[in-house]
């Protein structure tokens, strides 16, 4: 006994060891009444000093697995409960087993199916990995992050500390309902949700407009996000996809399917689409507004990572196009341009709809960390956004172009989509297939995200990918690319 001991990282010495003997306790290694060694031989057998036990034996007594008799050392306390041996159960019959599996519901299993990021590739050590548009944590400021944080906890560090408010914490709050009333959004009427990220707002809203009594109907681009499909499918949606043009959304077919079919919703993401990349244009989103109110369809928008423009003007968000209107419910987060570790997201909605949606938040997680949302919120107060933003932009700019200009010379067969972001998407003539090209390209050190994954019907996109450079260094983009372009080539031939 005692041999196994093994001291793991930088935690406390002390704490290890009273988790080590906590642990022989609670599998019956040592029995109650049982003397411990003396502080003196625990310290020898396990290599650490005296002053590390005896604080580890007081920590045991406070915690009820040990008591002390003066004069006479240390002992193992009667537990509550009976301790579970490792091959049976706590009275020494069978072990206590459930097929989990065979208890799994219908939206648990359909969950498992649909995670894509489970069954995805993995980035082994030197491999080229274009398959994430994660945000370069190479940019973070990290002197400003621990500025913001030590700001804030120095004003009120004790309340944040303690629960928080379900609707979020209103100083973020107020100064996001501003952020979007400067991208032209009418905000009257209009009231917002904190969320855990953009993903539990969406399931938030999925959950609230989900017919009780059928399968709901929902419109979205065709291809899109596949984790907004997921969600679709697993709240018991049918989902049709439109066709994408070059500037967005085809029209004319939305209108087609809306004058004959019943939906319940739509999802669309106007700026920087995931994962064609292209930007609707100003037309079409009058146009989408315009056919939504008509049919009366309330359309969710993905704001993604709208911030990330690198040139021309403004756009305005789909929420902007509606005006006072209230068919539109934003979604947005600052995950893909800042920093996607601080789960904080926002609803932006009628103002009837965000206090239903307080009182589900409530119920599944009361409320997401105030400390991230106050962390957040001192950053943008601060003004470090603005500074942030700009260095951003001009280097995910300058590896968008670089990327962009050497798809063109490497890939010339790939028709390229995005206008900004951290990715492109690349359609290749039919006959390709990038699932084997991904096959091929792996096994000499390049992956990438097979566009399939993103349409909605089986056997659709097999000839797309899409590139993601965020994270990806100027000599692996390049030497990625001509790779790419090579094994293209040979499945050309």
């Amino acid at each position: 006994m005692f041999q196994d001991f093994k001291l793991f990282g930088d935690r406390p010495v002390a704490v290890q060891v009273k988790e080590y003997v906590q642990r022989l306790i609670l599998k019956g290694g040592l029995q109650a009444g049982q003397k411990l060694p003396s502080t003196r031989e625990m310290s020898s057998l396990l290599k650490v000093s005296r002053n590390t036990v005896i604080a580890a034996y007081e920590s045991l007594e406070d915690d009820g697995f040990a008591y002390a008799i003066p004069g006479k050392g240390s002992y193992v306390a009667a537990m509550a409960g009976s301790s579970v041996a490792d091959d049976g159960g706590a009275d020494g019959s069978e072990v206590w087993q459930i097929d989990w599996r065979a208890r799994m519901n219908e939206y648990a299993v359909s969950a498992v199916e649909l995670d894509r990021m489970k069954k995805g590739i993995r980035s082994e050590k030197g491999i080229i990995s274009f398959t994430s548009i994660a945000p370069d944590e190479q940019l973070f400021d990290l002197g400003d992050v621990k500025r913001a944080f030590l700001d804030r906890m120095a004003i009120e560090g004790q309340v944040l500390l303690n629960y928080g408010y379900a609707k979020g914490y209103k100083p973020l709050i107020d100064y996001l309902m501003l952020h979007m009333e400067n991208k032209g959004v009418d905000i009257s009427g209009k009231d917002m949700l904190i969320t855990s990220g953009f993903t539990e707002g969406f399931d938030i809203v999925l959950s609230a407009l989900r017919p009780s009594a059928r399968r709901g109907g929902a419109l979205c681009e065709n291809p899109t996000h596949h984790t907004a499909i997921k969600n679709l499918r697993l709240h018991g949606f049918e989902v049709t996809g439109i066709p994408m043009e070059r500037d967005g959304i085809d029209v004319g077919q939305l209108e087609a399917q809306l004058q004959t079919n019943r939906f319940d919703l739509a999802y669309l993401t106007p700026s920087y689409h995931n994962p064609t990349g292209i930007v609707m244009s100003p037309a079409k989103r009058s146009a989408v507004a315009q056919l939504m109110k008509h049919y009366q369809v309330p359309v969710i928008e993905d704001g993604f990572n709208e911030e990330l423009r690198y040139s021309g003007a403004h756009i305005a968000p789909l929420i902007a196009t509606a005006g006072k209107g209230n068919g539109v419910i934003y979604i947005g987060s600052f995950s893909k341009v800042l920093f996607p570790g601080l789960r904080v997201g926002w609803v932006l909605g009628d103002r009837a709809l965000i206090d239903t949606l307080e009182s589900m938040k409530r119920a599944r997680t009361i409320h997401t960390s105030t400390i991230d949302q106050s962390i957040l919120y001192q950053y943008l107060l601060n003004g470090n956004f603005d500074s942030y933003l700009k260095k951003a932009r001009a280097e995910y700019k300058r590896k968008y172009e670089l990327t962009k200009a050497l798809c063109e010379v490497h890939l010339p067969e790939a028709q390229l989509s995005g206008d900004g972001g951290l990715h492109l998407f690349l359609t290749f003539p039919s006959g390709l297939n990038t699932h084997e090209l991904l096959d091929a390209c792996k096994e000499q050190g390049v992956i990438f995200t097979p566009g399939d994954k993103f349409f909605l019907q089986e056997g659709e996109g097999t000839n797309t990918l899409r590139l993601g450079f965020s994270r990806v260094t100027d000599e692996d983009i390049e030497r990625g690319i001509q790779m790419i372009g090579k094994q293209a080539r040979r499945f050309r031939k």
